[in-house]
């Protein structure tokens, strides 16, 4: 699809959620060296583009600062000629109202190769998700769009006489839209609806008249919104509700590490939520494998293997294999896992666990242990440094000999994902999960570091004020309130679909 040399895709990102981009849209985004794009456009689709991707905004708002088009154009131009495969990301469609002209002339002039590619017009998407149909056999046999962005340049005479309009960038001229149309004849009850920031979880309707929509949104910002007219408002169908995901409109981060994250990701989305990654965890081997080597050239001589995470499960049969065996040198060893996500990723690699505790908790592994732990040699590859030490105490205070053996070692990554920083400092985010102790130390530290860098008189407390923290077990809890001074919810199943449906019973509670 891109070509080697460089070229500029004009493409359509649609009215907001990232459901309504085209696969042609999500299949640009994955090649994008770089991305131009508009403040309305969700945060959520620039995480389909590569990591190493540069992110220019170039955000258009009324009323606010905005990027010339002469500086929009030459961007596109510049790194066009530079050899790179840019993507122009523009709300909705970019023909529609998009001011697409201007660069595609600036594009032509410079001979950079182009493409324009569609989107789906929040003309047309905002009035279908608030369930009103522009065309009715017996209410409106057209409809029009316009802009009123500047609404003196209008034929407001004709456009009274059309069945229905829909209004683009009218928010801020609502009452002049108003009286004109009354002004040539509407009638004060003609219906009107208002949909604000369509397909996204901010999004508002306000259904009234032309007599008394102005008194409703009295007040309020509108910006931007969709504004329909005529008498197909009065055949609105509410949606159904039946298809509503429980975490619909609720925006997640999950700070789990980027190898571990994709299974609680799909989780979480799966029950609606948009969900962000701010990784504060990096997996990596240990410094060394001599001591990792060692024990595993010993096996034999261990009565039990003790494995409490399935970073420990990865690096343990990894290095297994690489050191040419296999699972058939576990046949004389027992296995206890932590977690039953750890004792399945276990058995997908053909190895069943001998105990798993009741809890999932390394705690409860010595409490609830199937055999007399007097004179055992127990096996535990670990984390290198700052896991905890309880588990290793109490099996040696009841007689064990345990080896402790470095399999990976876990870092703070350097800092927070542009993204995610945008989302958190927008107040977009409404979760935030920790699934271990460490991810809420690095994360606490992650924020506080930027929050610094950033120059911001904001408190740690005041910036996550209305964000959930949600914990996945009493240990991350506990340092959770340590560090942030409070914990909103914990996981009653110390799992990651345990910590998913805590996010949906409370979100259905508070809702």
């Amino acid at each position: 699809m891109p070509s080697k040399t460089g070229k500029v895709y004009l493409v359509g990102a649609g009215p907001g959620n990232q459901d309504y981009l085209t696969l042609q849209g999500k299949e640009l985004l994955k090649i994008a060296q770089v991305l131009i794009y508009d403040a309305l456009i969700e945060p959520t689709l620039l995480q389909c583009c590569p990591s190493d991707c540069l992110f220019i905004e170039v955000g258009k708002r009324g009323g606010l600062p905005s990027t010339p088009q002469s500086k929009i154009n030459q961007l596109l131009v510049t790194h066009c000629l530079q050899g790179k495969q840019v993507i122009r990301l523009k709300s909705g469609d970019p023909l529609i109202f998009g001011r697409a002209s201007s660069e595609i002339e600036a594009l032509e002039q410079a001979n950079c190769p182009f493409e324009v590619v569609a989107g789906l017009s929040s003309a047309l998407v905002a009035p279908l998700v608030a369930g009103i149909p522009l065309t009715d056999a017996d209410l409106s046999h057209s409809f029009t769009v316009l802009s009123a962005h500047e609404p003196d340049r209008l034929d407001w005479e004709t456009l009274s006489k059309l069945d229905t309009l829909v209004i683009l960038m009218g928010g801020q001229t609502l009452p002049q839209i108003v009286a004109s149309l009354i002004k040539y004849g509407r009638s004060a009850v003609l219906s009107i609806a208002i949909i604000q920031d369509c397909t996204r979880k901010t999004q508002k309707i306000w259904i009234g008249t032309l007599g008394d929509i102005l008194k409703q949104v009295a007040g309020v910002s509108l910006s931007p919104c969709i504004i329909v007219i005529g008498q197909v408002v009065k055949a609105r169908k509410f949606m159904s509700h039946s298809q509503v995901l429980p975490l619909a409109g609720k925006t997640v981060l999950v700070t789990r590490s980027t190898e571990q994250s994709k299974i609680f990701i799909d989780l979480l989305q799966a029950k609606g939520a948009v969900v962000l990654e701010m990784p504060a965890l990096e997996i990596t081997p240990p410094a060394s494998w001599d001591g990792l080597d060692q024990a595993i050239d010993r096996l034999s001589e261990f009565d039990w293997l003790i494995l409490t995470s399935a970073n420990g499960v990865q690096y343990f049969l990894e290095r297994l294999i690489s050191l040419d065996k296999d699972i058939r040198s576990l046949a004389g060893v027992k296995i206890a896992v932590v977690g039953k996500k750890t004792a399945q990723f276990l058995q997908n690699r053909g190895v069943k666990a001998d105990f798993i505790p009741p809890n999932f908790i390394a705690d409860a592994l010595v409490s609830h242990f199937p055999d007399s732990l007097e004179g055992k040699k127990i096996l535990f590859p670990r984390v290198e440094t700052g896991g905890r030490d309880l588990l290793v105490k109490e099996l040696t205070s009841q007689g064990a000999e345990v080896m402790e053996v470095a399999a990976y070692q876990s870092a703070s990554p350097k800092d927070i994902p542009p993204l995610a920083w945008q989302a958190l400092e927008s107040k977009q985010v409404d979760i935030i999960t920790f699934a271990s102790s460490k991810t809420v130390t690095n994360s606490h530290q992650l924020i506080q570091n930027r929050l610094l860098v950033e120059g911001s008189l904001h408190s740690l407390e005041a910036f996550l004020e209305g964000v959930c923290l949600a914990s996945i077990g009493p240990e991350t809890s506990k340092n959770c309130q340590q560090l942030f001074g409070r914990v909103d919810l914990e996981a009653q199943e110390y799992t990651l679909e345990g910590l998913a449906d805590a996010i949906v019973i409370q979100n259905e509670r508070l809702s």
